[in-house]
């Protein structure tokens, strides 16, 4: 359906979905009339969407490198960027976890055949959990048994159903599935986990994108978020 004047459009990055949909919900009731409609997917993905063409009002990236890009393509207003959330990336692995991993150093066993994380090419927690492995000395043993995952929720997904020994995601993805995935290492980034978000430069954009990202910045916003277990940056 094509966007309706009322309409405030905001894309995000897979991570978000759960607590930007609840975001979006809390800001209608409190703005009748307006509609907020939500993408998500991995952030250099949405990015793409949006060079390409695709409208959006706001932008909501799960790392820098994707909001740096979407600055050096014009795509957002640098003077609107700001950190708004902060997460972490954990090791997880199936509830009855079969493969008996307690930590990194366990998937260089035998044992451990399929290790899924994604993609560092286009997918944030791919590039957080390479340079956290290439810190503590794990990545070979896991790049070799990759199983790539175009978006967090797909990698979720791959634990969830047992179709890995073992994965790297969100610690708010993971946080979902308490009863089908297990948490049994937080990984130490070398860079922070902090979230960007910024307003979409393009003609036409909403009059409500800027109260929208002003919302998810104030306490209640913030309540929200923390709701799905996403720390202040």
């Amino acid at each position: 359906m094509p966007a309706m004047a009322a309409d405030l459009l905001v894309s995000a990055a897979a991570s978000l979905t759960n607590a930007f949909k609840d975001l979006a919900t809390q800001y209608e009731a409190a703005h009748p009339g307006l509609q907020v409609q939500t993408n998500f997917g991995a952030s250099d993905v949405v990015l793409q969407q949006i060079v390409q063409g695709a409208p959006a009002d706001v932008f909501a990236s799960a790392d820098q490198k994707a909001m740096d890009r979407a600055v050096e393509a014009k795509a957002v207003d640098p003077a609107t960027r700001r950190d708004f959330v902060r997460n972490e990336v954990v090791l997880i692995v199936p509830v009855d976890n079969p493969s008996g991993i307690g930590s990194l150093a366990d998937l260089h066993g035998d044992r451990v055949t399929r290790v899924a994380f994604g993609n560092p090419a286009s997918v944030p927690v791919g590039r957080y959990t390479q340079a956290a492995l290439e810190q503590s000395g794990d990545w070979q043993a896991v790049h070799s048994r990759e199983i790539l995952g175009q978006n967090v929720r797909q990698v979720l997904s791959y634990v969830e159903r047992g179709e890995v020994d073992a994965g790297f995601v969100f610690a708010t993805d993971a946080a979902l599935m308490q009863d089908k995935v297990k948490v049994v290492q937080v990984l130490q980034t070398p860079t922070p986990v902090v979230y960007p978000i910024a307003l979409v430069r393009r003609d036409g954009r909403a009059p409500g994108a800027q109260g929208f990202l002003d919302y998810v910045l104030s306490d209640a916003g913030q309540a929200v978020l923390a709701k799905y277990g996403f720390a202040k940056p």
